[in-house]
Parts: structure tokens; C-alpha cells; sequence
């Protein structure tokens, strides 16, 4: 592993190819933050499918990449006089400090749990009227649905085990079907919402990173209708000549196969 010299020189060495860049190559001295926003985003998602993958040669490209839309947008901060890379790292640094009262100053804390607690109640006296602002709106509901959930939990608002949480979700299993008997769209629609949100709460209390598992099943299932298409294609057949019944062959060849 690199020294702290190294680390710091590498960073460096960071810093000074962005301002070549911003001088120098027209389509990086083109851009802005607003430019760069769905392209964070998007970096954001690969490091994601890289640690899912636990592909960790993958993760250090993709916070690389990451990286470097740090330096950019503080470099475009820095043109525009209202903050450097230098700033950025100190206002991390001072809200780490704060809201770890246990290492940095005489406060004791028992577990994780207490820890979390405490660090809601720092955030409301930062200014916050309520633990559900940290929740940014442009998530992706699922992640925004888990997200809420941990922040209420931060301030003592929770079930008190898993048990009650899996009534929870057999009731709006119950409301749900209710709603598809009668046949009221709406009403389904709502329902389906709150078996959801219950299927996501019952997650958390089994230590389960929804938006994780259901991206696994998703690359799972792409595996295997893939692996049918492959073999209808060797086959010299169509998916829409095939059967289900004959799909479901070449499925079943594939949960052998994947064994995932």
C-alpha cells in the first residue's frame, strides 16, 4: 500500500492534470455543474453495479472516476469564488467532528444504535426541522422508502421486532387482494404501495439491503433469459415461435447452470 506522502502526492498529481484540463481540452472547459450532474449520477450507479459484482479492480475505477467529479465541481467552485477542493474537505471534516461527540469529546455512547441516535439530534441542531429532510427527493422510491425508515428510526420511531412487522405486511398483503377482488385500480394502486413499503421495513429488520437484493434478482433473471436466448438462437428458433413451456426448459437449464 501507497505511504501518506504517496496518497497525498497522488492527489496532488489530481489536482494539477484538472486545472490542465480546464485550460487546455475544450470539452472540459466546457462544462458546468450543471453539466456534470447526470453524469455524477450515472458514475454513482456504476460504482454501485462494481460492488455488487464485488468486482474490487472495477471499484477502483469507478471511485476513481468519482473522484474526479469531486475535484471538477470544486475546481468550477473555485473559478466562480465560492469554494476549493480545500473547502470541501474541511467541511467534511468539521461535520465528522461534530457529529462524533463520542471520539471527539466526552459524550459515551453504548452501541451503534445510540450512535445513530445521536446523530439525528446533531442534525436538528445543525437547523433541520425534521430527521426527514436528509432524504434527498430525486432518489429512486425503493432506496427513498429505506432511507426513510432508517431516518425514523434514528429518533426512537420503529417497530419493536420483526414479528410485528411481518403482521404488518400480511395485513396489507391482505388489503392489497381486497383491492384486486374488487377490482379498484386506485385502490390497488395504494395498496400495492403500502405492501412495499411493509416488504421494505421487514427487510431492515432482517439486516437486508432491499435495493441490493432486488438488483441481484435482476442480473440473476438477465442471466437466464439471456442463457434463453442464447439457446433458442443455437437452436436456429425464435422467442416468439417458441412456447412457454419450451422457454421454460432452457430456464430451468439455466438455474442449473448460473446455480445462483
Amino acid at each position: 500500500m501507497n505511504t501518506r506522502e504517496e496518497k497525498l502526492a497522488a492527489f496532488g498529481r489530481l489536482l494539477d492534470i484538472m486545472d490542465e484540463l480546464r485550460t487546455g481540452c475544450p470539452w472540459d472547459m466546457k462544462q458546468t455543474i450543471e453539466s456534470l450532474r447526470h453524469l455524477t449520477i450515472e458514475e454513482v450507479y456504476e460504482l454501485g453495479d462494481a460492488i455488487l459484482d464485488n468486482d474490487l479492480e472495477e471499484v477502483k475505477k469507478e471511485l476513481g472516476d468519482l473522484l474526479l467529479h469531486i475535484v471538477f465541481y470544486s475546481k468550477i467552485g473555485s473559478e466562480k469564488g465560492s469554494f476549493d477542493i480545500a473547502d470541501v474537505a474541511n467541511s467534511i471534516s468539521e461535520k465528522l467532528i461534530f457529529r462524533h461527540p463520542h471520539i471527539y469529546s466526552d459524550v459515551e455512547v453504548e452501541d451503534e444504535e445510540e450512535v445513530k441516535r445521536n446523530w439525528e439530534a446533531l442534525k436538528l441542531k445543525e437547523g433541520r426541522k425534521s430527521v426527514l429532510e436528509g432524504v434527498p427527493l430525486s432518489l429512486p422510491s425503493l432506496v427513498k422508502a429505506s432511507r426513510i425508515q432508517d431516518k425514523a428510526k434514528g429518533v426512537g420511531f420503529d417497530w419493536d421486532n420483526a414479528k410485528d412487522v411481518w403482521a404488518k405486511v400480511e395485513e396489507e398483503t391482505k388489503e392489497f387482494q381486497e383491492a384486486v377482488e374488487n377490482n379498484d385500480q386506485e385502490a390497488m394502486e395504494e395498496e400495492f404501495g403500502d405492501l412495499m413499503f411493509s416488504m421494505i421495513n421487514y427487510a431492515r429488520f432482517m439486516k437486508i439491503e432491499p435495493e441490493d437484493a432486488l438488483e441481484k434478482t435482476n442480473k440473476k433473471f438477465i442471466k437466464r433469459f439471456q442463457y434463453i436466448e442464447e439457446q433458442a438462437a443455437l437452436h436456429g428458433r425464435e422467442l416468439t415461435d417458441m412456447s412457454l413451456e419450451e422457454m421454460d426448459v432452457y430456464w430451468n437449464e439455466a438455474k442449473v447452470k448460473f446455480k445462483a
